[in-house]
């Protein structure tokens, strides 16, 4: 709730209209999922995620901050089946929108909410968000302790979510979007001239790459089917805003199928991207002749002197010769591509992840190819913050975080605000409008208490965190943070919901466009 120490301060982006939390400690407890069985933690970790260098991953396991079983864990213990992970990590969540989280309705009689969630917040925690997911978002700015997500929308796109708030009433609007009886409406902003008559696609969809989210048409992918129709196009922009009706929900969806049908969606940061589809843009889908050809991952021209940190050599620190007779990582090799994958990826497949991955490196200033400042430093130590030891057995949960009681009285005050503000509510025909505290609000109301100021490498004058030592990049553009696509309307056994138009549907609207170097679409 607003009053729960575990929220963190809010910090004023470089950027106006971002939503940005000071660096936290974290901890986290899993058990341990089938794909782990029988892996080193240090290989699980590294091709789970990619947010930190090889080196930095096995130098925190080394550091101890990762235990299981309640024993501390080493770069080569064997994950086993029952066994629960818990780990300790320096959480930098990437900004947000500061466009508040609307509650468009509340229904206390029937207990739901229906909100309009801003593009560029996930639904649930999930890789580097936390706070900045809609459920902790509603739990700590509205209050509301349990909530149930049945229909969940990708973290770029915005719209309209029906919410419950009880067990029963999830269940049975759970089946409905299950069995196909909601009706659902989307507006999206697409590339290029669409068609004036009604287009149907019916391409199956696949998930291969689940670090990246990338999905693509495949034929042993699942069943999906969407329904397009031009609203109308605008020349100014060579973009057309049109009606989307999914009957089924895939991952990406309408993103996919309109990328497959020749017109992505305008912004769409991995569909519409011709620095990793090419030309066509994917337009008719990509070639799936499985291919086991991998290529280790290089840096870019400007980091390739010296030691690569995503690299494991003999030597900790990174400065001895690389033992010849130890294996090779799959992130070494590139062959942690397509691991995720449920069928053998095609050569152009595993082009698109690699290219994909590489522009996620440039947009993040190169930061994983730039973690080496830990190489000088000592174990990595979260600050005031005590590991607790694990809970009697009968205490145990399966996967998930501990009882928030149990961590929350090591987490470093510095880093922690008090928010103690109440959302405030208004009766209106017999629901409640809840109003979210503005960003300035927020910001007024959260005790005024130091931040740490990141450090710089002298040696390279690269900007990191003083606490976990890793290289910071700028904060990104408020425009970067959504796509034009936004649920609109869902028509339920609770009734029918729809919210506004959102402005970049509006005729007449401009839009700059951001390509770089490539050609304007």
């Amino acid at each position: 709730m607003s009053g729960d120490p575990q929220t963190p301060q809010l910090v004023q982006g470089s950027v106006p209209g971002i939503r940005k939390l000071a660096p936290y400690w974290h901890p986290y407890t899993t058990m341990a999922k089938e794909r782990w069985l029988g892996r080193e933690i240090l290989e699980v970790v590294s091709t789970e995620f990619r947010d930190r260098s090889m080196e930095y991953y096995r130098y925190a396991l080394e550091s101890g901050v990762t235990s299981i079983n309640g024993k501390a864990a080493k770069p080569d213990s064997v994950i086993k089946n029952g066994d629960r992970i818990e780990n300790v990590v320096h959480r930098h969540e990437p900004p947000i929108t500061s466009t508040p989280v609307k509650i468009i309705y509340h229904d206390k009689e029937r207990d739901y909410l229906v909100i309009n969630k801003p593009g560029s917040i996930p639904v649930h925690a999930t890789g580097r968000y936390y706070h900045h997911s809609l459920v902790q978002i509603l739990y700590n700015d509205f209050g509301f302790d349990k909530v149930y997500t049945i229909n969940r929308l990708d973290r770029l796109t915005s719209g309209l979510m029906i919410v419950p708030l009880n067990a029963d009433l999830a269940r049975s609007l759970s089946t409905e979007f299950v069995n196909g009886s909601v009706r659902k409406e989307y507006i999206a902003r697409c590339m290029g001239e669409f068609p004036t008559e009604e287009v149907v696609c019916e391409e199956p969809l696949l998930t291969v790459d689940r670090q990246m989210g990338l999905n693509i048409v495949h034929p042993e992918g699942k069943p999906a089917k969407t329904v397009f129709n031009r609203i109308r196009y605008d020349a100014n922009t060579r973009t057309s805003v049109i009606r989307c009706r999914p009957f089924t929900g895939r991952s990406h969806q309408i993103r996919v199928h309109l990328q497959y049908l020749g017109h992505p969606i305008a912004n769409d940061p991995i569909y519409s991207e011709d620095r990793i589809w090419g030309p066509s843009l994917g337009k008719g889908g990509i070639d799936v002749v499985p291919c086991n050809e991998r290529n280790a991952p290089a840096p870019p021209p400007h980091l390739q002197s010296g030691h690569s940190s995503e690299t494991l050599s003999s030597n900790t620190n990174g400065d001895g010769p690389l033992n010849d007779e130890r294996k090779l990582l799959p992130r070494e090799t590139g062959h942690d591509i397509g691991m995720s994958s449920p069928v053998p990826l095609s050569s152009e497949a595993v082009r698109v992840i690699t290219r994909l991955r590489n522009m996620k490196d440039e947009d993040e200033d190169w930061g994983r190819w730039r973690d080496v400042i830990f190489r000088a430093k000592s174990a990595l130590t979260p600050k005031s913050y005590r590991i607790p030891s694990l809970p009697p057995q009968n205490r145990r949960r399966r996967g998930g975080e501990k009882l928030r009681t149990t961590w929350l009285r090591h987490i470093p005050s510095i880093l922690l605000g008090t928010n103690d503000t109440t959302s405030s509510t208004t009766e209106v025909a017999g629901a409640d409008v809840v109003s979210q505290l503005s960003l300035d609000e927020a910001l007024a109301r959260l005790p005024e208490m130091e931040v740490l100021t990141p450090a710089v490498d002298s040696n390279t004058g690269t900007l990191y965190c003083p606490e976990c030592y890793l290289p910071l990049h700028p904060d990104p553009n408020p425009e970067k943070l959504y796509i034009f696509l936004h649920a609109l309307k869902y028509t339920t056994s609770l009734g029918s919901f729809e919210t506004d138009m959102p402005e970049w549907a509006s005729e007449g609207w401009k839009w700059e466009y951001d390509k770089g170097d490539s050609t304007e679409k």
